[in-house]
């Protein structure tokens, strides 16, 4: 990583175009990256349920306010 404050104007220009050159498949070695061939577990598998249910327990107070306000 560059800490310096300033570049010159070539190297900026050589920082700009490594930036913007795609990596390269074979050099990359992504059989030694495991974490890129993962495929995502964990708690976003569980979302759907708990829009459904937090859905649930907020129509269900909207309905048992209405019908406790007509009492």
């Amino acid at each position: 990583m560059d800490t310096r404050e300033s570049k010159t104007p070539e190297e900026q220009k050589e920082h700009i175009i490594g930036e913007r050159v795609p990596e390269d498949f074979e050099s990359s070695q992504p059989h030694l990256q495991p974490e890129a061939k993962k495929r995502p577990g964990g708690m976003y598998k569980l979302l759907p349920l708990v829009i459904i249910i937090l859905g649930i327990i907020v129509v269900s107070i909207i309905v048992l306010g209405i019908i406790n306000r007509g009492n």
